[in-house]
């Protein structure tokens, strides 16, 4: 029976090493690019809401404009009538 010393793991290779750099600097760049389109894109959704809060209040506004004495149901068409009949 020989004893055999155990032997210790090899150190990883260099071109092992270079792989999972190159791939941690991949996915920095991936994350980067994420949160790029994630700022871009709030900013997006708060223009939008900024726009869609003034149109309800231009829509608003014209409700009471063309609202006032007149009912906002359907219009009769003899109402429509040029002056000459």
């Amino acid at each position: 029976m020989s004893s055999a010393a155990p032997t210790p793991h090899p150190a990883p290779a260099a071109p092992a090493t270079d792989a999972l750099e190159q791939r941690l600097t991949e996915l920095e760049i991936k994350a980067s690019y994420a949160d790029d389109l994630l700022d871009t894109l709030n900013q997006l959704v708060a223009r939008q809401q900024e726009t869609i809060e003034l149109l309800v209040r231009e829509v608003s506004r014209l409700r009471q404009q063309g609202g006032e004495g007149a009912s906002p149901g359907v219009r009769d068409p003899r109402d429509e009538l040029p002056p000459h009949y």
